[in-house]
Order: structure tokens, then sequence, then C-alpha cells
């Protein structure tokens, strides 16, 4: 929103992607909707400037729509394309230029997601000719059993997995031995994992979450069939890398349970404490260097500053009002919202009868 020459926060439009999983009953209660069901459109993109991969790229999807009454535009990306100073902050443009150099993703599986990797820079630079890969991380907000099933997230090779085992299970599509193959934890909401690029992983059935992750839609499948009965194309699987490079993108480091639980299960903790509210770091430049989330829990008011950077806001739960110089909006359980660099110091403000929680995502760390 900008108001004479005051930029104020910027209010999203939900943006819902098809992907080959069923799931979306949990994200629709949570949006509030009517008849909540699942379908196949179980993720939503935040703050997107990503195109969702097609075999035929024929669409904007995946691309953010900006809320038609505070914005002259209508995507998220054409606004930044005209104000990337503003809207980035000059740091960033500088290191990234008209890039948000970050995606946020909430989704909800009631079907397992296939198995997959994602590529490093390298390859994705290589391959795909992408300046960036996709590690990511994963903030658990809930879920439900599915056929008997708690919810649970398949990550990293178990000890004695070789590249040449791997493809072997890849070629006999031998599903039961690459899930075997993978550690399977359990989780509730309040966990955080990272996900690297290279690491396998599946997140598993009955999972709802916050996916925060390098800006990029590339996902190598190694399972031809998926758990509902969708046969997938071959660029589905492993988007026109071909099958044999595509197995390339695997890391094949193999980890003891414990071992990862050590490199990859975050524990967030309180980073500041106010009057009316507490900040928790969920992921951390010290965890990746390629983005960064916290949550607010806000029974009063919380102040924060951008320090000239921009962040991407997720509203968990509540409502409130957020206030900055220029004006103030009602916020609400479910909104979207993207809080321009130029926006220097906002404050929180909830309702009397209930706390307002809100997740913020940022981008990677300008520093040179």
């Amino acid at each position: 929103m900008l108001q004479g020459n005051r930029w104020g926060p910027l209010r999203l439009k939900v943006n819902r992607v098809k992907r080959p999983f069923k799931g979306g009953m949990l994200l629709d209660k949570w949006q509030q909707k009517e008849n909540p069901q699942d379908g196949f459109a179980a993720e939503e993109w935040v703050a997107s400037m990503v195109l969702a991969q097609d075999e035929n790229n024929d669409s904007l999807e995946g691309l953010s729509k900006l809320d038609g009454r505070n914005s002259e535009k209508e995507l998220l990306k054409d606004l930044i394309d005209s104000y990337p100073i503003e809207l980035l902050g000059t740091p960033h443009v500088r290191k990234y230029g008209k890039n948000t150099a970050v995606l946020v993703k909430i989704l909800d599986s009631y079907s397992r997601l296939l198995l997959q990797v994602h590529p490093d820079r390298n390859y994705a630079k290589e391959v795909f000719g992408s300046e960036f890969g996709k590690t990511e991380a994963w903030y658990i907000l809930g879920g439900r059993r599915i056929s008997g099933e708690e919810p649970y997230v398949l990550l990293g090779f178990k000890p004695g997995m070789t590249r040449k085992r791997w493809s072997e299970l890849f070629y006999k599509q031998d599903v039961q031995g690459m899930c075997d193959a993978l550690h399977r934890f359990p989780v509730r909401a309040g966990d955080v994992f990272l996900v690297e690029s290279g690491v396998p992983h599946a997140i598993g059935s009955g999972c709802f979450l916050i996916e925060i992750q390098e800006p990029s839609d590339f996902t190598l499948r190694v399972e031809r069939k998926a758990p509902e009965g969708k046969i997938l194309s071959d660029f589905e699987c492993h988007q026109g890398a071909g099958f044999a490079r595509m197995l390339e993108c695997f890391h094949y480091d193999t980890y003891a349970r414990e071992e990862i639980l050590a490199k990859y299960y975050l524990k967030p903790h309180v980073i500041e404490r106010q009057a009316g509210g507490v900040r928790k770091s969920l992921v951390s430049n010290k965890d990746t260097p390629f983005f960064s989330m916290d949550e607010v829990e806000v029974w009063h008011n919380f102040s924060s500053s951008q320090d000239d950077r921009f962040s991407v806001v997720v509203v968990l739960s509540g409502r409130g009002d957020l206030i900055w110089a220029g004006g103030s909006m009602p916020v609400r359980q479910g909104e979207e919202l993207f809080l321009p660099a130029a926006l220097r110091e906002v404050v929180w403000k909830s309702e009397e009868e209930e706390s307002l929680r809100i997740v913020r995502c940022f981008p990677p760390d300008h520093d040179p």
C-alpha cells in the first residue's frame, strides 16, 4: 500500500497451487472456508514470485496476487519490478536484484507426498540454469490421523544406502524399499525440521505445516505412481533433467537416526520478550544461510523493526491490528501479508480475549 510517500503492509490473496498429492482440508478449515475438503490444490504459496513448474509453462500458476484494495498492481512480482528498493530494500536488491530470494508455503497432506529431492545451487545452475536450489524447512502446525497413522515425515538415507542401490530401487520402482531406506519421524505441532538440498525426503500423510524455502520449484520425484493412483509423466519426475541426471541430484551421505535429529531437527527458542508479547526463533541464519523464520505471540502490543529488509507474514491464529506510521489494518487467522522494507517499524496489537500468533519469514541476510 502506497500512501503518499509512505509504504504500508500489502495484503495477499489466497494462492492455491495444484500438486500430485491429495490434501487441503485442514488448510481450508484454517482459512475458514465453507465446506472444507481434500483435493489436489493442497499447497498455498505465499508472497510467491515463482511459477509452478509445469510441462507446458502456459499459466501464471504460483505467482501471488495482491488484494486489489491496497495495490496498483495485480501481481506482487509486478509491483516489486516497479518499486524494488522500496519493497525489498537497497542491500537486498544490490545482492539479489528484483527477486525476493525466498518462498513460503502452507500445505496439508492427506496422502504422503512422493519421495523426492531438491537440487543444490551447483546442480540447479548446471541443469536448470537457476541461481537458486531448494533447501527448505518445515514448521509443523498440526495434523490428523490418516488410516490409523499419526503424522510423520521421511528424511535422510539410513546407513548402507549407495547410489547403485538407490538406482536399482528406482528402476525397479520398489517404493516400499525406497521408503524403508529413509528415516521416519513422527511429528507434532511445534516441531521444526531443516531439509537441505540433496537430502531425500517426503512429507507423510496427515501433516499441516508452513514451509520456507529457496525460491524455486525444482522437485525431482522417484515414484512413477502417486499414492492416490496418478501416473506421473517423465517430466513430473525429472523436470527435464532425464532420469540419469535426476539420480545425480541426490547426496548419498548416510546417517544414523540420532545424527539426522542432531543435524536437522531444530529447537525453537525465545529471543525477545516485551511486556505485550514474545518472539521465538524457528529457523535462524545459524541453521542455514538461505532464509530465517520466527514466531511472535502477542497478548497486548508487540513492536518490531525490519532494518531495511522485507518480511512475509502469516497470521497463524487470533485477530488484532497491525499499526504503522501511516495507518492500521485489522488482521486475523489465515491472512498473508508482505511487509515492504520501506516499512521500518510496526506494532502488532491483539484483541483482548485471545492472543495473536504470527509467523514472520525473512530472505537471506544481505551482508557480503
